[in-house]
């Protein structure tokens, strides 16, 4: 094991010897083992987007066994995915990749102001499955807030008492925040901190934008001279809140979007400290062999 994975375990001593090694499991995994980065194939989007809007312009991506084999053939560290996903290939592709069983999933045919997911997966589920983590979404910001905190509390104790990591996906969203304070950088890192407060071992959140949402935050920011340019220095002080980059915080990749912005996104984010990326529609939203080359450059600038 190599110093820098040690390092990452140690900051995560409270936790059992199972959870432990499940993060060792995910860190000494593909491309990336040892750095103590990760690239991660998340594929909740069916459930979250709808399918044509995320498969029907890479038709080959209706069917779940692609996702696994991209992730294998790509060298990401883990695949993430709703239950009816790892069910159609965990055993097929057994033993080839950390899977990460998603826990709970929104859909959007309601059009809510204030989004809730849904359990639609449990502890059992993953275990069953031979899952590495389990992964859920809150939603600070929404009016449902308080019982997703609480649903992530219970589900993480449930999960490491059984020694399964817990990642979660901070999506701040609702009636109370506009939709350019969903990536400011002061709601972004409020939501990094919520997400470690409630026991998250992995972080997950969007890169932020310089944009300040609330006028207390930005009285802070102001008067305490936060630089919030260029992205690097934004990826820096999200670290820095997920207790001063003692927690593995990784970064969506969002829409798909050109080669270019995204690899110039990946250099902002390896050069502001982040532990890796976690890239769903930039990378099955493209034909597999451009998937593989462009997260094959992706690992290359985090392995630097």
């Amino acid at each position: 094991m190599t110093k820098r994975v040690r390092e990452i375990l140690s900051y995560y001593d409270s936790e059992n010897a199972g959870v432990r090694s499940n993060l060792a499991r995910m860190l000494n995994h593909g491309k990336l083992a040892g750095t103590g980065k990760f690239v991660i194939l998340p594929v909740d989007q069916g459930f979250e987007h709808g399918p044509a809007r995320s498969f029907a312009v890479n038709p080959p991506a209706y069917d779940p066994r692609y996702h696994f084999q991209l992730a294998i053939d790509a060298g990401c560290n883990a695949y993430a995915a709703p239950l009816g996903f790892l069910e159609a290939g965990a055993a097929e592709y057994a033993g080839e990749i950390p899977l990460i069983l998603k826990l709970n999933n929104h859909d959007v045919l309601n059009d809510e102001k204030d989004p809730a997911p849904a359990v639609t997966g449990s502890v059992k589920d993953a275990l069953r499955l031979g899952c590495a983590a389990v992964g859920l979404t809150i939603y600070p910001g929404s009016t449902a807030a308080k019982s997703m905190y609480q649903e992530a509390r219970e589900i993480g104790e449930e999960a490491k008492s059984h020694g399964l990591p817990l990642v979660m996906w901070s999506y701040p969203r609702g009636s109370s925040i506009s939709k350019q304070g969903e990536t400011a950088i002061d709601v972004v890192a409020y939501a990094a901190q919520i997400a470690s407060q409630l026991g998250a071992n992995i972080v997950k959140v969007k890169p932020p934008t310089a944009f300040i949402e609330q006028p207390e935050a930005k009285k802070a920011y102001e008067s305490n001279k936060v630089t919030l340019e260029p992205l690097s220095a934004r990826i820096k002080h999200v670290i820095q809140s997920a207790f001063d980059g003692r927690r593995i915080v990784i970064f969506s990749g969002g829409p798909k979007e050109s080669d270019e912005q995204l690899i110039n996104d990946i250099r902002q984010i390896h050069a502001g400290g982040g532990f890796g990326s976690i890239i769903g529609r930039n990378s099955f939203q493209r034909p597999k062999p451009v998937a593989i080359e462009l997260l094959g450059k992706i690992m290359d600038i985090y392995r630097s």
